[in-house]
Order: structure tokens, then sequence, then C-alpha cells
């Protein structure tokens, strides 16, 4: 399931976040890589644990955590604490899966990595290259989406970041455990909350077809829910 969620960030938050970032020291990206991620990756990142980068990692959770169609589609569970990156010209993330567990050693927060999620700090005409793609999304274009916008997928996806040529890519990336662990049902339940709220509009919450449909939707979420 690949998903393009738009304006979880308002313009004027993305300016914010980028005054503040740009005045931050940037680390290597590769301390927080797998061994063989590490090997394909060449880009920074504002340090993980630096009072700025949990800040802005913060006010990223409370964006996706108010956003209606981002908890439809992802169910989350635990959310990883955001991380920030910045690609430059020459820099690029070849193909890799990221980490099955992730672990915060701050909070002691462990999670399964079922979701991944990459949202644009930056549009798409700042930089040429740096195109996200996905293998398995098909018929999906490289994704490279305006300031604001996320893409989420599944951790299990093979996944790139194309060579930045010109200008720089700035991002935050995170992951999440979802309370639904499968990805169809998962995508079920998402496409039956989007027919939901379609007859909510038409016919209203105390329509009898839709109070027994919204029953079906909580009950199936009751039976595939892991927490």
């Amino acid at each position: 399931m690949l998903i393009c969620i738009p304006d979880v960030l308002s313009k004027n938050d993305v300016a914010d976040f980028r005054h503040i970032m740009s005045t931050q020291q940037w680390e290597d990206g590769r301390s927080t890589a797998g061994a063989q991620s590490a090997e394909v990756k060449q880009n920074e990142q504002l340090p993980p644990d630096s009072e700025v980068a949990r800040k802005l990692g913060q006010r990223v959770i409370r964006a996706l955590t108010a956003n209606l169609t981002f908890i439809s589609a992802a169910v989350p569970l635990h959310i990883f604490p955001p991380l920030f990156n910045r690609y430059r010209p020459g820099q690029f993330f070849g193909d890799h899966v990221d980490n099955c567990v992730r672990g915060d050693h701050m909070t002691g927060l462990r999670i399964r990595t079922d979701l991944s999620v990459t949202l644009f700090l930056c549009e798409p005409d700042e930089y040429d290259g740096g195109e996200l793609i996905i293998d398995g999304a098909r018929n999906t274009p490289p994704i490279k989406l305006p300031a604001g916008h996320l893409v989420l997928y599944p951790s299990t996806s093979l996944h790139m970041v194309t060579p930045v040529t010109h200008g720089e890519r700035i991002c935050s990336f995170l992951w999440l455990q979802s309370m639904i662990r499968d990805n169809h049902a998962r995508r079920m339940t998402f496409d039956l909350d989007n027919i939901l709220q379609a007859l909510v509009t038409r016919l209203g919450r105390n329509d009898p077809e839709v109070r027994n449909l919204t029953s079906i939707y909580h009950n199936l979420i009751r039976y595939w829910a892991e927490l």
C-alpha cells in the first residue's frame, strides 16, 4: 500500500522548519544506517539525539496524529522519533530495505517497522534528481512531492533515492508500527473507511446502512488490531 497525503505540514510550518534547520550542523547520514544500507548511503542528517531534531520531530508527530487520512491509512500503534536528512549534489541512497526493528536509546522505544514515511520539506523545483523510487509500486512514477506532503509505504519495500544533481533535497523520514500488521488487511480497512466517509457525506451518520457499515469497520479493526 503506497499512499501520498497532501498538506500534512503547512507552507508556514515548512518555512519555519527550514529556517531552524539552516542554523544547525549536519552529520554523516550513515550513522543511523544498517551495515548493508551504509554501503549505498551518501547523505547528511540532523544529529538524531539533538534538541532541535527532537523538537522538530515532536511537531511532525503532532501533525501526523492530527491528520485523519494518515491515521486511517496507517492505524499507528507506535511512531518512531522522526529523523531529518539532506541530499546535496552527488549524494544518493541506493537500493535498500529499512531495518525490520528500530530502537531509540533515549526513550527505550522498540518497534517493528511496518510502514515508512517520507515527508518532503522542499519544493520539487528546488532540486534536480532526488526522486524516491519504490520497487513493487507498479504504474507509480518516481516520487517527488511538494513541500508538506508525504508518502506512506510498506517498510518491506526495496527503495532508493536517486542522485541529486542540483540544489538540496530536505525531508523528514520515520517508521511506525501499525496496529494492523498485515498490509492487505490495512489496505481493506483504509478503503472501507474512505467509502464510509463518502456515504456519511451523502446519507448522514444516522442512516441505517451507514451505521451497519460503521459497525463492520470497527469490528474488523478489533479483529485485526495488535496492541
